[in-house]
């Protein structure tokens, strides 16, 4: 299996090479590194520790608890190696994130209204009528500019090809309540804290003007042309393992963070409650799942939602971002899908290609996933975080037979993909500095149109030979850098700090 690395063109490394084995694009930061002490990267990045714990930047670990009994809270490790990619292949990429979300919504509209891609037999219907997270609750129902993800997380991995070059693939498509971008800015603020040098030598894209954008989507997404739309941001909780991005992204946008028990609803409109009275609502992006949204449409016992809240947006009275009944897009089951959405939606090729991916539903992938159980990647469709899943390579001969018990129980329950080599990218680790495997998710708002920051969250594995990247397993993340065009910049410029510095 063919292995590529974001830096280095040749495993293992051989550091400060005099760059023979840099990428072009790496090759100012390889001579910034030769040139530090040896530990100033342990020092940095205890300062950085230091700095996330301070300000709060945590989540909380489910089914973890103290010695108090209270839910523990970790820091997401932070890696002081950027991953930066070209602006060419940046803008590639870009365009194969338009395409895909754009096909992305038009498909949840079409399954909410006339379904012509289950008539024209592209998708079997019963995938999408029985699939958990179809809401026949949305048959029907308008949504403004008929966008149901404003906010898309699309999970982009790297590997070589039969030429050894890096391509990039989709691995995952984060419709419903995509989370990590509060990552994102925080670690791009940390790198130029830590590191402000290095941001007069590179043309890095800026991201600080993330929020403003959110914001702007959300009051695009408003059901009335109201000049000041209210927006709010709908969390379960500070028990609730992003808690800390739900109250930074409200505070950036200058909303309010609101839980269920804040709102109610009169006459088909949502109200917020405040201490001059009840406020209307106009727009709530929400960090709830369906089932807990309204108590008299799902979940009886929830108490995360709001009484009436489903009613008042059927009627046309408040936007949620993102939809109800988004999930339909987003199953894994439906993933292998996506190529052919473009195709009849847009009528274009797509971009950026899937992962091949074997439904166990069909016989014929059953039979192949079962024979090669110890060679794939076997994921659930519902899964999530991480868990749920079989990396076949890296099992041992029990989990190995547990899956396949399984996967014969419920074969629609599951898709299997082959072990890709993740792309990996010099990382700081105890040992010192070594490959570790990355993904990358960048997040796209769809309001009336489709914008995005350049780059993303850089996800990173930080066990040695880890394919999981997820925080909940244990993995970190990078700042990610997306070069404003291919030339680098080779001489400080005067006013390059203002110039260049997101």
């Amino acid at each position: 299996m063919q292995k590529f690395d974001e830096m280095y063109t040749q495993l293992p490394y051989a550091f400060f090479s005099k760059g023979e084995q840099v990428r072009e694009h790496y090759r100012i930061y390889d001579e910034w590194l030769a040139r530090q002490p040896g530990d100033m990267m342990a020092m940095r990045r205890e300062e950085a520790e230091m700095i996330f714990r301070r300000v709060g930047i945590t989540f909380a670990v489910y089914g973890e608890k103290d010695q108090e009994g209270a839910g523990t809270e970790r820091l997401i490790p932070f890696d002081l190696i950027p991953r930066i990619i070209p602006a060419h292949e940046w803008a590639s990429m870009e365009r194969g994130l338009v395409q895909r979300v754009s096909a992305l919504n038009r498909f949840i509209h079409d399954v909410y209204h006339d379904q012509e891609i289950l008539k024209a037999g592209i998708i079997p219907r019963e995938q999408i009528e029985k699939n958990a997270q179809f809401r026949p609750e949305m048959m029907d129902v308008n949504v403004p500019n008929q966008i149901y993800s404003q906010i898309s997380g699309i999970d982009i991995v790297r590997a070589a090809n039969a030429k050894g070059e890096g391509e990039y693939y989709v691995l995952e498509d984060n419709l419903r309540v995509p989370s990590g971008v509060s990552y994102m800015l925080e670690d791009r603020k940390m790198m130029m804290r830590l590191f402000p040098a290095l941001f007069n030598e590179y043309r890095v894209a800026p991201v600080a003007h993330y929020p403003d954008l959110l914001l702007e989507t959300l009051r695009a997404s408003s059901p009335e042309t109201t000049a000041e739309p209210t927006v709010v941001v709908l969390t379960p909780g500070m028990y609730n393992s992003a808690y800390f991005e739900h109250a930074f992204l409200a505070q950036q946008m200058g909303v309010e963070l609101v839980e269920g028990q804040d709102l109610f609803v009169k006459d088909n409109f949502v109200y917020m409650r405040t201490t001059r009275g009840p406020r209307r609502v106009d727009v709530i992006y929400r960090r709830v799942d369906d089932d807990f949204l309204d108590p008299t449409a799902f979940r009886p016992t929830s108490t995360l939602g709001c009484a009436g809240l489903l009613d008042a947006y059927r009627a046309g009275h408040v936007t949620i971002c993102n939809a109800v009944g988004t999930g339909v897009a987003d199953d894994k089951s439906i993933y292998p899908y996506v190529p052919k959405m473009i195709e009849f939606y847009l009528g274009e090729k797509p971009i950026l290609n899937n992962v091949p991916t074997y439904m166990c539903r069909n016989q014929d992938d059953l039979a192949y996933t079962l024979a090669n159980l110890k060679d794939l990647v076997v994921k659930e469709v519902h899964g999530a975080g991480g868990y749920g899943m079989l990396v076949g390579p890296a099992a041992t001969t029990a989990e190995i037979e547990d899956f396949r018990k399984a996967l014969l129980a419920n074969p629609s329950g599951y898709i299997a993909q082959p072990t890709l080599s993740l792309s990996s990218c010099p990382t700081f680790v105890e040992s010192g500095i070594a490959p570790r495997h990355i993904d990358l998710r960048p997040y796209v708002l769809s309001g009336k149109t489709v914008q995005m920051v350049p780059g993303g969250l850089t996800r990173v594995a930080l066990k040695e030979g880890s394919l999981v990247v997820n925080s909940s397993q244990g993995g970190g993340t990078k700042d990610t850098w997306i070069l404003e065009d291919d030339a680098l910049v080779t001489a400080t410029d005067p006013n390059g700090s203002a110039q260049f510095q997101s």
